[in-house]
């Protein structure tokens, strides 16, 4: 069946030629009721798009109905569920029969194009590794994601945010590329400008990695057509100064929950200042309008989607937490994706690496 739908492309529940998405409905901290509310808000907006989606058919199915998504739907029914909690390496053995396991084998058959779940992303990564397997002339995959910022399109790109701890020299060079293609893809940018995040601009800073990851950027960017404006620090992260922000796994996961966190506690404490007060709460109720763009500006359900990169099928990772409005962007994130020819544009852009013949330079002697 697997090798008649590979010989066939991709084909949707009941019409042939469609972008399938494969949905894993279980896992996300809201349940199954926001992810198929998210699947219902983009099916009216994308009415050509159709959905393969996981978990216990018992639980699914009248959800299904009550939204009226059973003519753009497949049920795929996977009794398992992968929670926050399980371990990577255990779902790895014992995760053939959870909805997470089912979402990615859609795409590794041909099925579906594009998969997107909401569930724990160690084990998220772990499947999608094993199932799909690493692309060519990828060492380490990484999860990009945007970031608020002030440049015309409202984001930058950053990666890796936590697919893996650890990165050498030419593993930034690919994050470099990959997040290039991500960048040229997703936000329309020609030539990307790329950043190599360190503790200062200056070219002696940094540690041995970070300078041996330095040359091979600087040398690999006419080949990989992006614009390396060598290191960039914290404080660019939001910036218009650059568009595509590399770090190891270890790093953009501390930033990203640092951002979060942050994000949070200023919001919290705008909304103390603006209720503290009659008169507070008067400067508040003449100041709706603005307040209320800006809320819009940095609603982080707009930027909800983590793009795995450096697999052979694209997955694209939902924040847990996400409601109907967060799911649906990402949905949106992993079609537009699709529709791009992304995969195929990543696994080009990858190549270009080598096109040059460049290899990591001496550690040793990059660092003196």
């Amino acid at each position: 069946m697997a090798d008649a739908v590979h010989a066939l492309g991709t084909t949707a529940p009941g019409t042939s030629g469609a972008l399938v998405i494969s949905v894993d409905a279980m896992g996300g901290d809201r349940g199954p009721e926001a992810v198929l509310d998210g699947v219902a808000i983009v099916a009216k907006s994308s009415p050509a798009l159709r959905f393969i989606v996981h978990g216990p058919e018992a639980t699914l199915a009248p959800l299904l109905a009550a939204r009226g998504l059973s003519g753009v739907c497949t049920l795929r029914h996977a009794e398992g569920v992968v929670t926050m909690h399980d371990k990577p390496s255990a779902v790895m053995r014992n995760g053939k029969g959870t909805s997470m396991w089912s979402t990615i084998e859609s795409v590794r058959a041909g099925e579906a194009e594009v998969a997107v779940s909401c569930g724990n992303t160690g084990a998220l990564m772990a499947v999608s590794m094993l199932r799909l397997r690493k692309m060519p002339g990828v060492n380490r995959p990484a999860i990009a994601s945007f970031w608020p910022s002030r440049n015309p399109s409202g984001w930058n790109v950053m990666l890796d945010m936590g697919a893996d701890v650890k990165a050498d020299a030419p593993d930034l060079l690919t994050y470099g590329l990959m997040g290039t293609s991500y960048a040229r893809n997703a936000l329309g940018l020609t030539r990307p400008r790329v950043g190599l995040l360190n503790v200062g601009t200056e070219e002696h800073k940094g540690h041995a990695e970070l300078k041996a990851a330095y040359e091979l950027m600087r040398a690999a960017q006419d080949a990989g057509q992006f614009e390396f404006i060598g290191f960039v620090e914290g404080n660019d992260l939001p910036s218009a100064r650059v568009d595509v922000i590399v770090t190891d796994g270890f790093t953009g996961n501390i930033a990203l929950k640092t951002g979060e966190g942050t994000a949070k506690l200023a919001g919290d404490l705008l909304k103390d200042a603006l209720t503290a007060s009659w008169l507070s709460k008067l400067g508040a109720l003449l100041a709706m309008g603005p307040l209320k763009r800006m809320k819009a500006r940095i609603d982080p359900r707009r930027a909800n989607g983590g793009v795995f990169l450096g697999l052979n099928g694209t997955v694209v990772k939902s924040h847990g937490g996400a409601d109907a409005t967060g799911f649906a962007a990402a949905l949106e994130l992993a079609a537009r994706l699709a529709r791009s020819g992304f995969r195929a544009k990543l696994a080009a852009r990858v190549a270009s690496a080598s096109v040059s013949g460049q290899d990591a330079p001496d550690i040793e002697a990059v660092s003196e």
